[in-house]
Formats: C-alpha cells, sequence, structure tokens
C-alpha cells in the first residue's frame, strides 16, 4: 500500500498492515513517518496491540533521540526516529507474539548500530505466529553473514525455551557492526547436501519428541541420506510455563544456502483443535521442507524482504539474487523500499521457464538492483 500523502519528509500511512517493515525502515532511511486509522473500525478494540507498543518500546531502547507520538485510543503514532546506538540491552516480549517478531528488527538494524548488539529477549521462543528461533538461526543468519563479510561476534543463542501461550524463554543475540555492507552477486543456490533438525519438548513426555523424529526422519530419508535430527528435552525452569513440542528442519546446499521449515504443536488456547500427534506433526514438517526446496532460490521464503533490505543498503554496485516466487509480504517490502529509498528492483525470471512450472508455483525471480550506499554513520570506523 503506497503511502496516503507525504508531508515533507514524513511518510503518512493508513492502517496496520506491514507496522513492523514501515518501522525498520524508518529508522534505517531517518525518515519520520505517520500512520493513523489502526484498528479504528474495530470499536471492541481498537488501536495498537500489546506487541506493536513492545515493538516501539525495543526501538526505542535500541536508538537515541526517537519520538513517539501516541493519540489517546492509540489508533495513531507518530514516529520520529533517532540514531541507532545499540549496546547491551534487556527487552520482555509480548506473550502476543514470539520472539521471533522482534528479532527481525535486531537482524535488519544490528549491523549499523554505534556499539555491538548484545541483547537479551524474554518471552515465546516457539510459535506459530512468527518464525522460530530455531527457524531464524539457520535461514536469517546465513542471510545476514553473506553481507557482512566476516561473522565474528555473530551469535543467536537459545538459553531458555518457552512455549506460547505464556512463554517463560529467553535468547541472547550478539551482532557485529559493520561500516557498509557488500554488494552480492549469488545465483546459484547449489545441491542439497544434507538436513539437519530440532525437536523440542517443553513439560511433555520425551516420547512425544521421539516420534515427531522418527517420522520426519522416514520422510526425509527417501530424499537424502545424510539427516541428522536433535531432540531437546527441556525439564523444569528451562522448559517455560507452557506445555509443548515441535520441529524445525534445515536443508543445507552446497552453497550455503539454508532453507527451513517448522511446525508447532497446538496450544491449550486452541481447544478448538483436536490434540497435536507426533507423527502428524513430523510428516507436515517434512512436507514442508520439500515444498521450501522446490520453490528454490538463494534465501528461504521467509526472509526474501531481508536479502532486498540488504542489497539496497549495500555498496553502490549492482547486486543479483535469485529467489524463489515472492512472497506478499516481500512484495509489500519492495513497495516500501521505493517509499523510503526511492530503490527500484528489476525482477525477471532467469530461466524463461514453460508456462506450466510457472502454474506450479515454482518459477524463479532474480532480484537486480544498484545499492544506495549506505553507510554506518552512528559509528566512527578508523
Amino acid at each position: 500500500m503506497p503511502p496516503v500523502a507525504q508531508d515533507g519528509n514524513c511518510l503518512i500511512y493508513r492502517g496496520s498492515n506491514f507496522f513492523k517493515q514501515r518501522l525498520i525502515l524508518s529508522v534505517l532511511s531517518g525518515k519520520p513517518v505517520k500512520i493513523t486509522q489502526i484498528r479504528s473500525e474495530d470499536e471492541a478494540n481498537p488501536g495498537m496491540r500489546e506487541y506493536e507498543i513492545g515493538l516501539i518500546r525495543l526501538l526505542d531502547k535500541l536508538t537515541n533521540g526517537t519520538k513517539i507520538e501516541l493519540n489517546p485510543a492509540g489508533t495513531s503514532v507518530m514516529f520520529v526516529p533517532g540514531l541507532l546506538h545499540g549496546g547491551q540491552l534487556h527487552h520482555d516480549c509480548s506473550c502476543q507474539r514470539s520472539i521471533g517478531y522482534y528479532l527481525d528488527v535486531l537482524i535488519a538494524l544490528g549491523p549499523f548500530c554505534k556499539i555491538p548488539l548484545n541483547v537479551t529477549l524474554r518471552g515465546i521462543t516457539n510459535s506459530k505466529d512468527s518464525p522460530s528461533v530455531d527457524h531464524m538461526k539457520g535461514a536469517a543468519l546465513s542471510v545476514l553473514k553473506r553481507f557482512l563479510v566476516v561473522d565474528e561476534g555473530l551469535e543467536l543463542k537459545i538459553v531458555k525455551r518457552g512455549v506460547a501461550p505464556l512463554g517463560g524463554g529467553e535468547v541472547l543475540f550478539k551482532c557485529p557492526v559493520r561500516k557498509t555492507l557488500r554488494s552480492l552477486q549469488f545465483t546459484q543456490q547449489g545441491m542439497v547436501k544434507r538436513i539437519r533438525g530440532t525437536v523440542y519438548a517443553c513439560k511433555v513426555s520425551p516420547a512425544m519428541a521421539n516420534r515427531t523424529v522418527e517420522t520426519a526422519k522416514g520422510v526425509m530419508l527417501k530424499f537424502l541420506p545424510d539427516v541428522y535430527i536433535y531432540t531437546d528435552q527441556n525439564r523444569g525452569k528451562m522448559s517455560g510455563n507452557s506445555p509443548g513440542f515441535g520441529i524445525c528442519l534445515l536443508a543445507e546446499t552446497t552453497d550455503d544456502v539454508v532453507f527451513a521449515a517448522e511446525v508447532n504443536s497446538h496450544t491449550k488456547d486452541e481447544s478448538n483443535k483436536d490434540p497435536s500427534i507426533p507423527e502428524d506433526m513430523g510428516k507436515e514438517a517434512a512436507l514442508r521442507l520439500l515444498d521450501e526446496i522446490y520453490r528454490g532460490g538463494c534465501v528461504d521464503s521467509a526472509y526474501q524482504w531481508l536479502v532486498a533490505l540488504f542489497m539496497t543498503l549495500g555498496q553502490k554496485n549492482v547486486s543479483k539474487f535469485m529467489t524463489g516466487p515472492l512472497s506478499s509480504y516481500t512484495v509489500h517490502f519492495l513497495q516500501h523500499l521505493r517509499d523510503f529509498f526511492s530503490i527500484t528492483f528489476k525482477l525477471e525470471n532467469p530461466e524463461n521457464e514453460e508456462d506450466d512450472d510457472a502454474v506450479a508455483g515454482a518459477q524463479k525471480v532474480l532480484l537486480t538492483c544498484v545499492g544506495i550506499g549506505y553507510t554506518n554513520i552512528s559509528k566512527r570506523f578508523i
């Protein structure tokens, strides 16, 4: 959705969609953003949700000089970004969204802080609404490493697990700072060489995890012989505040591309659904991973937007990156990049595939752009 209006340097949007995208790009571009009519049509519960306010608080901790104005009903917010500072932070995430919702922001902004990030986040580590920490550790960090070149000081560690709805998990994220990101030409995804995975179990029988592993492994071994799935059994204080279990599978290629897929058990809040069956979850996760591999490209589909962001911020050279079919989230992100940075991408189908493949949804997209030469202005580099 394009901005409704532009008041000088300030972009004005309506509605609650793509709230996180707009705030990330506002901080990086230095352009103020005003978002109005946030769920104003919802008479029972209008305005921003708790997790969105938590996101603004995190950005406030992350920056110096940010100004935020909310109207009393919470249906309008004016966000004037300050300078990225970083450093050591602690943040309690809302249990309406998982930690992954907030980690997206830290991964996007981390390289441009003044002081390397050392952030402790508390909340839900695994849920259905956002990529889990396991998913991000495999898929998102592999993207970040490509653009940082040297990944010394980059770490994402699960200290304690906590599943929905009550959370109780804890995650540590460290990110180094860089003066510039490199421009990248990456169009070969390589062949899948191994499958790795993690099955976690919190406050449930260890048999649940073992049954999930057996089924997922049975499906994946038909595809590839090198399959190893770890079990992460959590007890006592290390298992969070809610029972649950789930699986995250990662496929690594010969060119270090990582595809990910995950399935989490139903929570006790979802009383209208039948209890989760480990065998069904293992099979579903394996089939989702095979679907992700089939879509192809050089990045997991959940992090196409991160590639587009780093290509935009790269040095003033041509960057090329191959992805699978673009998700609707990525399409809107490209539109927002045009609003904030006046940059447009060239999108093409490099293989000129037949229409049959296009209908099946397996067509590749080659993203091409010239970076804006974004420089980390928060830190002095010698």
